[in-house]
């Protein structure tokens, strides 16, 4: 099902409709998690390139690789749904603290370097959109980007995805429903194939395919940061019977050691200790309970956090 989905054009906070188009990303945050940007300013041959990059590079080094895997695990004929496994190939890559870019196997210069090239801009736009959203919420410009900070600076890297053509979507999820653990999601996805979905009002809802658009997402730190203003969504990957699916999803989270907590300014006074708040944790200790729980609702990752951090101290109400 199709509503209507935010679709914000980024060039727009520049004149007379910066208020409404600020409006427009307070209401994609506070209701959908999710919203589509035009207009960001990455370029579109830049993004033409990356596109023609990674699908060659699937077809010369991973299809015959993802069809092995399948075919071993029986996942082309499977008669009964599939619940611990999705139909999806993947590497991936690591910008921040430091590349991996050149350790990665199979990827040719141009396709490095490229790459290399758009992380770049997308970090800048990550970090552009946590000040909007910092503006939006009434926190001093930056706040977001210190709360990632850390002692070595953000965790910034890239899942390059494939969803090939699949015989029993109904049976097999393309990538099944999770919400993001990190902070600010930005994926650049094909815009002929579809299958996207996020969970809203209960039902499920396509993100539609746009060319040269960027989808962003919220995690599940920013939840957190927010104290529930802002909510990290569920979401899937359907597969689908007419074509490989691209996706090229990059996360802007916290460093390892971040602590993560509820920004002052956004707390009640009133609020009790005990009483609905999120935890305060160092990112590293939610990865690996994230790890264990990906698949599961996030409420109790943040249980699991409260009763662990009481050496962390309490959070102070300004």
């Amino acid at each position: 099902m199709m509503m209507n989905f935010p679709i914000i054009s980024l060039e727009k906070l520049n004149g007379v409709e910066r208020k409404d188009t600020m409006e427009k990303i307070k209401d994609a945050c506070e209701n959908w998690g999710f919203f589509e940007l035009v207009n960001h300013g990455i370029p579109h041959d830049l993004m033409d390139t990356l596109e023609r990059l990674t699908k060659e590079h699937y077809r010369k080094c991973m299809e015959h690789r993802f069809k092995e895997v399948i075919s071993s695990k029986g996942l082309d004929v499977v008669q009964t749904e599939v619940k611990d496994m999705d139909w999806e190939s993947t590497f991936h890559v690591r910008h921040l603290p430091e590349s991996n870019i050149s350790e990665i196997p199979d990827l040719s210069d141009e396709y490095r370097k490229v790459m290399k090239e758009f992380s770049l801009r997308l970090e800048k736009l990550a970090e552009e959109l946590l000040d909007l959203l910092c503006e939006n919420l009434g926190l001093e410009k930056g706040y977001l980007k210190k709360a990632f900070y850390g002692s070595r600076g953000p965790t910034f890297g890239t899942k390059v995805a494939n969803y090939p053509q699949c015989p029993n979507p109904e049976l097999v999820k393309g990538f099944r429903a999770h919400t993001d653990a990190g902070g600010i999601i930005l994926f650049f996805q094909d815009d002929k194939v579809s299958g996207l979905q996020l969970l809203k009002d209960g039902q499920w809802v396509d993100v539609p395919p746009m060319r040269h658009s960027i989808v962003v997402n919220l995690g599940d730190q920013l939840e957190v940061i927010t104290n529930g203003k802002y909510k990290s969504v569920e979401h899937r990957v359907i597969a689908q019977t007419n074509g490989t699916r691209m996706s090229i999803a990059s996360f802007y989270n916290p460093g390892s050691d971040a602590v993560i907590y509820p920004a002052p300014e956004l707390l009640e006074k009133q609020t009790e200790e005990k009483h609905n708040v999120y935890p305060k944790f160092v990112f590293e200790e939610y990865m690996k309970i994230y790890a264990a729980l990906k698949f599961h609702a996030k409420e109790p990752r943040f249980e699991a956090l409260k009763e662990s951090n009481v050496n962390l101290g309490p959070i102070a109400i300004v």
